[in-house]
């Protein structure tokens, strides 16, 4: 009896010294756990004269209960004192002024993107999506380049294979369309376009590039001139006023470039916007539509010249270098 006494005191003088519920943790599996010092007691009744099993088995219980007891308290006790610790290390200073919570801003150029797609959208051009990994012979033999003609020197890229290439202009998509939609149409894309350019502040080896064509019975230049002329007076404002003058694009005939002019910008000074015309007849022979029933208009334009004609941004690398200043200054 004496040893079960003995060991119930150390248990509870343990208890009642330990400072955390982690130390308290390990006296209790020290004493009350499967090999702990009161549970091997337990074990002990074997060994001990049959008449004096009784009461030390009930001492060995009774001694379980207030070590366990005293356990609980001192568990109690010491939670108690390490949460008002925790409480007060994660305390908030309710006068302390906030924190202002960031948040992303849209990109100017993909602002323009949007305003671009609301614009065609509203003159009926249905958008559709298409590949940056282009086939040669959209990108190039659909769209009536000659392998040897000194317009593909404009368009020199980057070749995935000697079939696929990272795709020089948004074009390219007329193809696909040819193939799989037939005339009346409208359709226009965006995207992302590659050539090799040497970087300076007005070229870059990535770009984007709205395009847009027409198919339908009768189309003409002046279809090509109004739509285009609604498209700037939307971007740009009413006073706008719109130039074209004869330029060559292998998929066009005739072929324009487009220029745009307003006091607005750059003191009323000619900008030009992209390069335009009516589709190529042999284009629509190559795809089964009949060239005598049919016409046609593209215009590709570039988006980055948008936002810098609008705000006068006089560098295309701004766009591209995540410099936080000029993001925000646009957003």
């Amino acid at each position: 009896m004496d040893q079960v006494r003995d060991v119930e005191e150390e248990a509870r003088a343990a208890a009642s010294q330990a400072k955390s519920t982690q130390e308290l943790r390990d006296l209790e599996l020290k004493f009350l756990g499967k090999s702990g010092k009161l549970t091997l007691l337990s074990r002990e009744i074997s060994t001990i004269a049959p008449e004096m099993r009784p009461a030390f088995g009930q001492a060995v219980n009774e001694a379980k209960l207030r070590v366990q007891e005293a356990f609980s308290s001192q568990q109690e006790s010491l939670l108690n004192a390490e949460l008002e610790v925790k409480f007060e290390s994660e305390r908030i200073d309710v006068t302390m002024p906030g924190r202002q919570i960031r948040v992303g801003k849209m990109h100017v150029l993909y602002s323009a993107m949007l305003r671009v797609k609301q614009i065609l959208s509203g003159l009926g051009f249905q958008y559709r999506e298409s590949p940056d990994v282009e086939e040669f012979k959209f990108n190039f033999d659909y769209l009536n380049y000659p392998p040897d003609h000194p317009a593909m020197d404009d368009q020199d890229t980057f070749y995935i294979d000697s079939e696929h290439l990272m795709r020089t202009q948004s074009t390219a998509l007329q193809g696909h369309v040819f193939s799989d939609t037939a005339p009346p149409l409208r359709v226009f894309t965006i995207g992302r376009c590659y050539r090799n350019e040497a970087v300076d502040r007005t070229h870059g080896h990535t770009f984007y590039q709205v395009d847009a064509f027409m198919i339908d019975e009768g189309v003409s230049m002046a279809h090509l001139r109004g739509t285009l002329g609604a498209f700037a007076r939307e971007l740009f404002g009413e006073q706008i006023a719109t130039r074209f003058r004869p330029d060559f694009f292998p998929f066009v005939e005739p072929g324009v470039d487009f220029a745009i002019s307003t006091p607005n910008f750059q003191n009323g000074n000619w900008l030009e916007l992209g390069g335009a015309g009516l589709i190529h007849p042999k284009i629509l022979e190559n795809f089964g539509m009949d060239s005598k029933k049919y016409s046609g208009f593209a215009f590709g334009l570039g988006i980055e010249r948008i936002p810098m004609l609008r705000y006068g941004i006089d560098d295309l690398r701004y766009f591209y270098e995540n410099d936080r200043r000029f993001l925000e200054a646009f957003a």
